[in-house]
């Protein structure tokens, strides 16, 4: 019998400059900042899940730790990130991202009533702010 997964603890993206990337999640997002250093920063998303911004290039080889190693990774070209936000604000995030120069690319409407708003972080990653309804199981 295969154990259970609870769910996605950690997700991340790599960027050319973690203290750029960093201001503009916790700017623009709200997100806090859990643990920063020139290769990596991790960011408390909602109280249980992480964001983690690598330095693109930077965690090739693996990185050993008091607790053990954790093996080398990286990531490049433009990607995509969607965060969870509540039907009742998308109009706030709207005026929340015009107000704070952040273009809003697209707007879609899924087809099982969610909304979706796509805009560009520093690195050009696509991020988008999604509502319950964007998906079957949300």
């Amino acid at each position: 019998m295969r154990p259970a997964v609870n769910g996605i603890l950690e997700s991340s993206l790599y960027v050319d400059h973690i203290d750029r990337s960093a201001e503009f999640y916790e700017e623009i997002l709200g997100f806090t900042t859990l643990f920063r250093n020139q290769r990596i920063c991790a960011m408390n998303v909602a109280g249980t899940q992480v964001f983690l911004l690598f330095k693109k290039g930077a965690s090739r080889d693996p990185s050993t730790t008091t607790g053990g190693v954790v093996p080398g990774h990286d990531g490049k070209g433009i990607l995509h990130v969607a965060f969870a936000v509540s039907t009742r604000w998308l109009e706030e995030w709207k005026e929340w991202l015009e107000e704070n120069q952040v273009v809003i690319e697209s707007t879609v409407h899924w087809g099982h009533g969610g909304t979706s708003l796509y805009f560009r972080d520093p690195d050009h990653h696509v991020i988008e702010l999604a509502t319950p309804g964007t998906w079957a199981n949300y």
